[in-house]
Order: C-alpha cells, then structure tokens, then sequence
C-alpha cells in the first residue's frame, strides 16, 4: 500500500492509501491530481518506523524518500521542487529550501532534549516580535 495527496491549485486537499493499480485505473472527475506521498519520509530523508510507529533509523534505500515531506490536508505543494511542507507556522519561521520543514528564527534552547527525555518548549511569536532575541518559552514557566 502507498499513500497518495490530491492537490489543488498547489494545496493537499485529500490523502488516502491505496494500491498502485487502483490509482493507474482511477477515475476521477473531480479537479486536482494525485501524487503519491512517503509516510516515512520527514526532511528529505526516508526512514525506518520503530515498532511503537514512530520514526527510526535512517533507511539505507534513500531512492524511497519521496516529495520531502509526508503530505497532509492542507499542506502545500511545491511543484517546482516537486515537494510538500506544512503551512507557515508563524510569521517568523522560513521554510528551508533542503529539507521544506520551517525553522524558528532562533535555535531552540539547549536543554529542549535531556538524556532523551524532553523539556517542553513553545514558540511565542509575540516574544520574538519583541525583540527579536527570544521567542522559545518554557511551558509552565514564566515569559
């Protein structure tokens, strides 16, 4: 099975998972075109799923990374460079044009990730509007 976007004027408007030889012999007659999506590909980079459905290794078979990013309702497609991402976060972010993933105008803190576990981070757009220097706020902290 495969996973497989419809788009519309440059926007994922449905996703579904299906046969390839169900999309060779499909007719469909409502706007938009089919392209087929990677579940398993994040950042350009296919991966392997852990047995929890979460994200391993990388694959040694990189040729099965497909559009960048695992397509969703109402992410956008790049033609062009034949990629999906999400939408604009917050006004801030820019989309990398590597991997089309978007990335804060500044570094997550250090300690976001201890020993494995996580501290827990947001971006607060009002904070960076600001002043421009800070933007990530610890949950449960004060700003």
């Amino acid at each position: 099975m495969a996973h497989f976007a419809k788009i519309l004027e440059g926007e994922v408007i449905n996703v579904i998972v299906a046969e390839q030889d169900f999309m060779d012999n499909f007719i469909d007659s409502t706007p938009g075109t089919w392209v087929q999506t990677s579940y398993n590909t994040l950042g350009g980079v296919h991966y392997q799923r852990n047995d929890d459905g979460s994200l391993g290794d990388a694959s040694d078979d990189q040729t099965k990374a497909l559009r960048k990013n695992f397509a969703g309702v109402g992410y956008k497609y790049d033609a062009d460079a034949d990629a999906f991402h999400a939408p604009q976060p917050f006004p801030s972010w820019t989309l990398n044009q590597t991997t089309f993933l978007w990335e804060p105008p500044v570094a997550i803190p250090s300690d976001a990730i201890i020993n494995g576990g996580t501290v827990k981070y947001y971006w607060n757009e009002d904070a960076y509007q600001a002043d421009n220097t800070t933007g990530w706020v610890l949950a449960g902290g004060s700003e």
